[in-house]
């Protein structure tokens, strides 16, 4: 099997605005290693989230090649698409995308729906998934009555229940306070070092990137640096340090 979960050669992507053509990415080659932690940083219209969607087969190239655990991604029609989305990917959101009168146990079960393999027990998968993000005992409750962290945990537990090799998250900490931020930051590492799930985070918070492995740059469409955090971060103990300091 190969390291490399992604290779990405050349990928471009342009938008036509009305008769305005707008390049969002300008060809972008690299790879992610299987089991790896990386960040993507950059300001508005970087392309970094432009990036995220084409690596969840959420968009197709203007043109380039990219490959997914071995699959040329560009030579998969719609339904196979929707396929190794489901299979293979898990998405996180800003905006957490929760169904508003749908309880927790409920919203994380939505991926099974648009699955053709037997989910076996629903519930049971949805409140195994919720447990590893720590809301187990919050299953029936609604949006409206968890916290903002709480909501995106359920977000994670989500995108968790197809067991997929990769997540990608897209502003997972925009819409979050600091010590909410810390937490969701530990799952992901908990995800990642446990599981081995591959995780890309999307971010403009340098202090959020400082948790991943590696941080890619994006600047006008263009990869301006691909850079190996060499310490990482640990959000769990940065968690610790700011209860002991509320405590002290």
């Amino acid at each position: 099997m190969s390291s490399e979960l992604i290779r990405v050669e050349n990928l471009t992507k342009t938008y036509m605005l009305g008769e305005v053509e707008v390049k969002a990415l300008r060809g972008i080659s690299t790879t992610v290693e299987r089991g790896s932690f990386v960040a993507i940083m950059g300001p508005s219209g970087s392309g970094k989230s432009t990036f995220m969607y084409l690596l969840g087969c959420l968009d197709r190239p203007t043109s380039g090649v990219y490959y997914l655990d071995g699959t040329s991604v560009g030579e998969l029609d719609r339904d196979e698409l929707a396929e190794i989305r489901n299979r293979k990917i898990g998405f996180v959101f800003q905006q957490f995308n929760l169904l508003a009168r749908t309880s927790a146990l409920k919203n994380v079960q939505l991926p099974l729906l648009y699955s053709d393999d037997d989910p076996g027990d629903p519930n049971a998968r949805a409140l195994q998934a919720l447990e590893v993000v720590g809301l187990a005992d919050r299953a029936d409750h609604n949006p409206s009555q968890l916290s903002g962290g709480q909501q995106q945990r359920v977000a994670i537990a989500r995108s968790l229940i197809n067991h997929p090799q990769l997540i990608l998250a897209d502003e997972p900490t925009g819409a979050l306070d600091s010590r909410a931020s810390l937490e969701i930051m530990a799952i992901f590492q908990s995800l990642n070092e446990q599981q081995g799930i591959t995780v890309v985070v999307v971010t403009h918070e340098p202090d959020i990137s400082q948790y991943a492995q590696r941080i890619l740059s994006f600047r006008d469409g263009l990869l301006v640096r691909d850079e190996r955090v060499k310490q990482p971060r640990q959000a769990a103990r940065d968690l610790r340090f700011a209860a002991a300091e509320v405590l002290g």
